[in-house]
């Protein structure tokens, strides 16, 4: 199985992702989905196409606990952990929204799928906006938003959530996650202890004869 490597550098880092959020917060203009749809891609690893067809209902928002979202991916269902912070941003944002049960959870300015000819302009007039030239004319202008993905994988695998738990989460492998983000699971800064290693895999001494 081939899989691209994500090197650590092409990463946004978490600064860069609030920063770029909080640009979209003010400037989406008439398109209010944007935003929300956005910060739903970034904190929940969510693929663009996911998070367009979520609707009211797949999410469960208890006051002041977890939650979860129900994502779809190929006719293939996986839930997803939601931390306070999100459940109450998105129990705001579907009430100021006005939104019913029934309804997408991010619409378009006509009540049907936001368009992404509409988030991805907003997206790149946010990179242009918060990102530093070098970064603009070096290889970010035209980064999809898919990175956002990516970071927040990252971001998690960093955290020391199981690669299981991840994989489960994105709706990929552990093996995929391990082929992609090769960074994420390399020994050289990792602490060895030789002495107890060796201690647990000796073998018994075996009787001479």
């Amino acid at each position: 199985m081939y899989v691209e490597v994500m090197d650590e550098e092409w990463l946004y880092s978490e600064e860069q992702v609030r920063s770029l959020l909080e640009w979209m917060r003010g400037h989406a203009g008439a398109h209010r989905s944007v935003h929300p749809f956005m910060r739903i891609v970034a904190e929940q690893a969510l693929r663009p196409g996911e998070a367009r067809a979520l609707r009211v209902s797949d999410v469960v928002l208890p006051e002041g606990d977890l939650g979860k979202l129900t994502a779809r991916h190929k006719g293939v269902a996986r839930e997803i952990p939601l931390q306070p912070q999100a459940v109450e941003f998105l129990r705001g944002w579907i009430s100021d929204a006005g939104l019913q049960e029934d309804d997408l959870l991010f619409p378009g300015m006509g009540g049907g799928a936001l368009s992404p000819s509409v988030y991805k302009r907003v997206w790149e007039q946010a990179q242009q906006a918060v990102l530093s030239r070098d970064e603009l004319y070096s290889w970010r202008l035209g980064e999809p938003i898919s990175i956002l993905r990516e970071s927040c994988l990252v971001k998690w695998l960093r955290m020391g959530i199981s690669s299981f738990a991840v994989a489960e989460w994105a709706g990929v492998t552990p093996n995929w996650l391990g082929l992609r983000y090769q960074h994420c699971f390399r020994t050289e800064k990792v602490k060895i202890d030789w002495d107890r290693l060796a201690e647990a895999t000796a073998l018994p001494d075996l009787p001479r004869s």
